[in-house]
């Protein structure tokens, strides 16, 4: 029997003990785990359930021999991660696939044996709350292995993270260069997308002095300036925008101090609160959420209500 040296081999090494789950005296091959524990399988199985072992099987095999011992096939993984990737292919029950420490071993010896049901099984597995705890990492796995839908569910989760944060560094040094490009560019066009869309109608032009619309005296809208300023920094922490929507509309100085603005010739308020904060939580909503969505093509404007307040109100 041959095999690639690297990943595993048939040499003799001191035996160890047989895993409680693969110790029947029924199997017709001994794989060992790089830690010396035993796992007895039927080579069937892994001819049926792995391109790799498949590949090596039909390669010539010396004549079976009630005098030889079954020979010892020992891998590189180490004995959690080969009892879970045969409890898989065995249909012996689902190990506990609930951390990245378990998973990514697994998907790689997967991998590496060609073995699609395991990777199969994870893959189900990725939306459950444990996994979905660590989005970046989420995402980093799901370019890895090409599972383009399952990546844009994970590049949407990532918007409540800052990637620029120190603590993401080691997650973003693994990922590929366009997944990488891609998850930044998601990122980056929310706040942009924002940035412009505060510009713009229905919202005040803050870019000069204006008169007040009701008694025509010059009115500078810094307070707006000022807010707008602030929302993009809380995107460009937090690109979701939900701390925008649900508590810095509300809370933040800038806030407060831009829904207290008064004209200072009439004592008339100058942005129309409620209507502002419902047009800024629509522009947030009608953002790209996905590493697909980036390039699609933006919404229209938004029509009027016009955010400054109209001479016929109260």
């Amino acid at each position: 029997m041959q095999a690639d040296q690297s990943d595993s081999s048939a040499v003799i090494r001191p035996r160890g003990e047989f895993h409680s789950l693969f110790s029947g005296t029924e199997g017709d091959v001994i794989l060992g785990s790089k830690d010396g524990v035993l796992f007895r399988v039927h080579s069937y199985t892994l001819k049926t359930t792995s391109g790799w072992f498949r590949s090596m099987y039909s390669l010539p095999q010396r004549s079976p021999s009630p005098d030889q011992p079954t020979e010892t096939i020992f891998v590189d993984e180490d004995s959690m991660t080969l009892e879970g990737l045969l409890k898989i292919i065995c249909g012996l029950g689902l190990p506990k696939l609930d951390s990245y420490d378990v998973i990514e071993p697994i998907l790689h010896a997967a991998e590496k044996y060609d073995m699609p049901g395991p990777m199969s099984v994870v893959q189900a597995l990725l939306a459950t709350p444990p996994l979905l705890s660590d989005p970046l990492r989420l995402y980093a796995i799901t370019c890895r292995y090409g599972w383009h839908e399952d990546a844009m569910m994970a590049s949407k989760a990532t918007l409540t993270l800052n990637l620029h944060s120190p603590e993401h560094r080691s997650t973003l040094q693994k990922l590929g260069t366009d997944a990488l490009l891609n998850l930044f560019a998601l990122h980056r066009t929310r706040r942009e997308t924002l940035r412009r869309r505060l510009d713009d109608p229905p919202f005040v032009n803050d870019s000069g002095d204006t008169s007040c619309s009701n008694c025509g005296s010059i009115v500078d809208y810094h307070t707006w300036r000022e807010l707008k300023y602030v929302i993009i920094m809380e995107m460009d922490a937090r690109p979701l925008g939900d701390t925008v929507c649900n508590s810095g509309l509300l809370e933040w100085p800038a806030a407060r101090a831009c829904w207290d603005a008064k004209c200072l010739n009439c004592d008339r308020v100058l942005y129309d609160k409620t209507l502002t904060m419902r047009v800024i939580r629509e522009c947030i909503e009608q953002l790209p959420t996905t590493i697909d969505s980036r390039s699609s093509p933006l919404p229209p404007p938004y029509p009027a209500p016009i955010i400054a307040r109209s001479t016929s109100e109260p």
